[in-house]
């Protein structure tokens, strides 16, 4: 079981592919539990929200048992935790990946929700705890946990269990060698970029040897994973710049993906970004201005606007990017339609460049007014970017306009 504020999605689908790993050598299915699907096996199933009902639940696990299902790597959200969705569950590994502001609508503060998140830490829940040492939230939950823990750092910190050292981060992905207690050593590879994703990978790691899983079997079926449904997922289409979806949707994740994705990119980085009506509306300044100070252009736009009115959820981000100084944020624009704001994006983009959708992920759907419209952040910055190169290929093959081109040469020269 999974819980924290960001990685949980991820770190899910990397376990599995060490659980699939080791199944080779044992036998049986996996099963998978979150935010995106279910996955019994090779068979997916929509997910309707991060941990089912408790009734679900068990007949999800029920279907499990019967097809032969060993092992299961779930989300656990802190409402979840709260609302009873998994009492009756054991969980033999419980994970613990980082805390920041979330759900404050749900929860009365920040303590709350940790509180809420540390009940999977406790012996009526789990068995055994894996937590994350560079959090500060995790460092208390180290001391509250009732159950045995084993620390990892993927910033190296001697105190942790588990080490990522000798990492090298790159445009696809990164690679570190995961150092554990005795000095074992294990080579090992998070196969999506940015620094957060050797965190989770890292967590992976451990987790599945805490659950007895050899380290390196595991770490081999995590670096064999082919990616995670709209966690950095790219879009190609053969485009000389990166575009990318991702379910950043907090002002942590979206600071941590923009940096991310910074140090990958050689030209100017486009994002495009929204904020969900009906939810924690103290995030939308600070969300705004994390995207106007980390991209060289922020598109704002909708997100999910619900029974919100989507000029005012913009006018609240707008206010955020505006108090950022100009000399250390990008172009600001605001396009409320959110298709024509990835447009905006992609017309700006040239090669070595980046674009980057935000907020919505894998989702497949847009709740305007209480009418949820299909919209795939993908397909809709596939279409863009697709529309774009047929136009640069029309106009390369146009008489006139490469007759124009001599001449700005000329005048250039």
């Amino acid at each position: 079981g999974i819980t924290g504020t960001s990685g949980k999605t991820t770190t899910a689908y990397l376990i599995e592919g060490g659980l699939k790993a080791a199944a080779k050598h044992d036998g049986g299915l996996t099963g998978l539990i979150g935010t995106v699907e279910t996955r019994i096996g090779d068979e997916r199933i929509k997910s309707e929200r991060t941990t089912p009902e408790a009734t679900d639940l068990q007949a999800l696990f029920a279907v499990m048992r019967e097809r032969d299902v060993r092992s299961v790597v779930m989300e656990v959200s802190s409402h979840a935790l709260v609302l009873g969705r998994v009492d009756g569950c054991v969980f033999d590994v419980a994970v613990f990946n980082n805390l920041s502001p979330e759900h404050m609508e749900f929860h009365s503060g920040m303590e709350d929700y940790f509180q809420a998140k540390a009940q999977l830490f406790t012996k009526a829940r789990s068995r055994a705890g894996v937590i994350n040492y560079d959090d500060e939230y995790g460092r208390r939950l180290i001391e509250q946990s009732e159950v045995p823990v084993t620390t990892f750092s993927a910033e190296g910190h001697p105190d942790a269990h588990w080490r990522a050292e000798d990492v090298e981060v790159g445009p696809l992905g990164s690679t570190f060698t995961a150092v554990g207690p005795g000095g074992e050593s294990v080579r090992a590879a998070a196969p999506l970029p940015g620094p957060f994703n050797v965190a989770n990978a890292l967590a992976a790691v451990v987790a599945l040897a805490v659950a007895g899983i050899d380290p390196q079997t595991a770490a081999d079926g995590i670096a064999a994973v082919p990616g995670v449904p709209g966690r950095l997922e790219r879009v190609d289409v053969g485009q000389p710049y990166l575009a990318v979806v991702d379910y950043a949707h907090k002002t942590d994740a979206v600071e941590s993906v923009l940096r991310a994705l910074r140090k990958v990119t050689d030209g100017k980085l486009h994002a495009v970004l929204g904020c969900g009506g009906d939810r924690d509306r103290l995030k939308r300044g600070p969300m705004g201005a994390a995207v106007a100070r980390y991209s060289d252009t922020a598109v704002l736009t909708s997100d999910n606007p619900r029974s919100e009115d989507p000029l005012a959820i913009l006018a609240a981000m707008l206010a955020g990017a505006a108090e950022v100084p100009a000399h250390e944020r990008g172009d600001v624009l605001v396009e409320e339609d959110r298709a024509n704001a990835i447009a905006a994006a992609v017309a700006r983009a040239e090669p070595g460049d980046t674009v980057i959708v935000a907020g919505k992920g894998h989702e497949l759907g847009q709740d305007i007014a209480g009418v949820i419209r299909a919209f795939d952040d993908r397909q809709v910055l596939r279409e863009a970017i697709e529309l774009r190169e047929r136009a640069h290929r029309r106009d390369a093959t146009r008489p006139e306009a490469n007759s124009q081109h001599r001449d700005n040469h000329q005048d250039q020269g």
